[in-house]
């Protein structure tokens, strides 16, 4: 786990000073060693955090046995013992996983993207073909950002601050992304926040070439469920989950896992106790009566794990949010982000990587709505012409269901997933704030609008790398630490992506595969948990008085830089202490950390 920057660009050793820049605003990326390499046409700086290898023969940029290629990785090729036994003709330096990279573009140059597992954002410098080759993994668990320099140089990082600290480009607010941010609460995988800072999106190749940069789809999700007995499906599943967690507990350092007490985490640590015979649990909890400490202290001691609790701290919240913030780069409005970050703070301690037990939701059915979502599609009332004119008529006399009320309204439950599920400012709203745009996103399939496993989808190539990822990422990176994602093992994510819907939602139950294949492995308590969220509620965090401070200060003065971008009158409607005030106020707090290049 690392930070990546390149510069490509005619006598690219005169970038020496904008590299060194770059690679140092990501220090907390790789706080280990710093590196770089020229070639004539090609800076290559890297930030290191060691893992795997942690010797000098480890450490990146690294050179092909030829020194005619060179690579810079963000990420972990999850099975590479195996995958480099299938390339053993390669003289080995070392034993990274990076090196495999270049051993497989030998043999199969570009085409190694269709083989390769993993969590991953690379730049491959092919000085021989004066070519730059990156790619970015299938779901997204990695960044990758670059952009085209004031003197046509090609610049690409880790983060969006390493192509600020360029000082080669000066940004422009993209206000596409603006709008889907204020909708959702989070900027797209597809865009950045700024119209000529760029993101390769998750399962896509790029190739700069001569000036010209060509950025193609590699993978797409499978679109067809498949036909499978639950016992089957169980026996496969449980096959697949515990190799995706034994070849995720390989590294040189020790791995621990992040244990909230909930479905998800406590299956993953139930199966690394399969394979380790000791285990750091790390749990973070609020002290109130909802705390999930007591459920996460239930597993621990299950699986006699050395299990440390983080307990929220009583500080000042807009002295963290000041803090924290400004590792995202981008408006970004999931409360979650600040515990997420207190835990991972408190796991660096001990720890270099954990694993985490994210997306479990998104591939098994566990969220709430998707429930709901069920219930709409099997009403009576759901596509049915005669019925929803009757309720309409009804409804001006009686009270009607929440799930009637959805039907009537929206066309769909995938028009009621996109347009209700998870959204702050609706198209009306964000007008009135003057962005008059709505970005809509690409998806490597069609979704049927009739689908629940289409949401599901939906959900992997939207949510889960526009939000889920950057939290994991820009939180465990804050801190230095690797967080890795057993559910999003290529082989088992897609197993689960194409389960059909009975085997993991109902009207009466969820995650009905991970409860049936991983029921045994967990405590009494926890087989009849339900999903619960992470994080406080937003309108308590507006009771305390130092972030109705911040707010005042960043939302009731017309001269901030959040103004520049949104009509003043119009927002001062939605302070009302709600998730659309949050939405303002990580939207203007973004504003006044960028304000020196906006």
């Amino acid at each position: 786990m690392c930070g990546i920057a390149g510069i490509i660009a005619n006598n690219a050793r005169n970038y020496q000073e904008e590299i060194q820049k770059m690679t140092d605003s990501m220090m907390h990326r790789g706080p280990d060693s710093s590196h770089y390499e020229f070639y004539d046409n090609a800076a290559l700086g890297h930030r290191r955090l060691s893992i795997i290898d942690l010797s000098d023969n480890g450490k990146q940029p690294m050179f092909s046995y030829t020194k005619k290629e060179c690579i810079v990785l963000n990420g972990e090729i999850y099975g590479y013992q195996d995958i480099k036994k299938n390339y053993a003709e390669y003289p080995y330096h070392g034993g990274s996983d990076t090196e495999v990279i270049l051993a497989m573009y030998q043999r199969k140059q570009e085409n190694l993207i269709h083989d390769l597992p993993g969590m991953f954002a690379f730049a491959l410098w092919d000085d021989e073909k004066q070519e730059l080759f990156c790619a970015r993994d299938r779901f997204g668990e990695k960044p990758f950002y670059y952009a085209i320099g004031n003197n046509n140089e090609f610049i690409f990082a880790s983060e969006i601050k390493a192509i600020l600290a360029s000082g080669l480009i000066a940004p422009k607010v993209n206000t596409d992304a603006l709008s889907h941010y204020l909708q959702y609460g989070y900027v797209s995988s597809y865009q950045s926040i700024y119209s000529n800072i760029f993101t390769l999106p998750p399962a896509h190749q790029l190739i700069w070439k001569e000036g010209k940069v060509t950025v193609t789809r590699y993978y797409s999700l499978p679109a067809k469920d498949r036909v499978l007995s639950l016992s089957d499906a169980k026996e496969e599943f449980m096959y697949l989950l515990k190799n995706a967690v034994k070849k995720q507990l390989i590294a040189d350092v020790e791995v621990g896992s992040f244990l909230s007490g909930g479905l998800d985490s406590s299956s993953i640590v139930a199966l690394v106790d399969e394979f380790l015979p000791q285990q750091t649990t790390i749990s973070f909890g609020y002290d109130h009566k909802d705390s999930e400490l007591k459920f996460a202290k239930e597993i621990a001691d299950k699986y006699n794990t050395n299990h440390r609790e983080v307990h929220e701290q009583k500080g000042d919240l807009a002295e963290s949010l000041l803090k924290i913030s400004p590792y995202l780069d981008e408006p970004f409005a999931d409360t979650s982000y600040l515990p997420h970050y207190e835990i991972c703070k408190n796991a660096r301690k001990s720890l270099t990587v954990a694993l985490s037990g994210d997306v479990g939701d998104e591939l098994f059915g566990g969220y709430h709505f998707y429930t709901v979502e069920n219930k709409l599609k099997n009403h009576f009332s759901y596509k049915n012409i005669i019925a929803r004119f009757g309720l309409k008529l009804y409804q001006k006399a009686r009270q009607t269901s929440f799930v009637t009320q959805q039907n009537l309204k929206f066309a769909s439950i995938l028009d009621f997933h996109l347009n209700f599920v998870r959204n702050d400012f609706s198209k009306e709203e964000r007008n009135r704030l003057g962005l008059m745009s709505d970005y809509k996103q690409d998806y490597s399939f069609t979704p049927d609008p009739d689908s629940l496993n289409d949401i599901m989808r939906v959900d992997l190539e939207h949510y889960v790398p526009g939000n889920m990822m950057v939290k994991s990422d820009r939180m465990a990176m804050a801190n230095s630490l690797e967080v890795r994602t057993p559910f999003l093992d290529l082989d088992f994510a897609e197993f689960c992506i194409q389960l059909p819907e009975h085997l993991k939602v109902t009207d009466d139950n969820d995650k009905i595969i991970l409860r049936e294949a991983m029921g045994p492995y967990w405590t009494e308590t926890i087989r009849k948990r339900h999903k619960q969220g992470f994080g406080m509620s937003v309108k308590s965090w507006f009771s305390e008085d130092n972030i109705m401070k911040l707010s005042d200060d960043l939302l009731k003065n017309k001269d901030q830089k959040i103004f520049n971008y949104i009509d003043f009158n119009a927002a001062q409607k939605f302070l009302v202490h709600d998730n659309k005030h949050w939405n303002l106020l990580q939207l203007a707090l973004w504003a006044h950390n960028n304000q020196s290049v906006l």
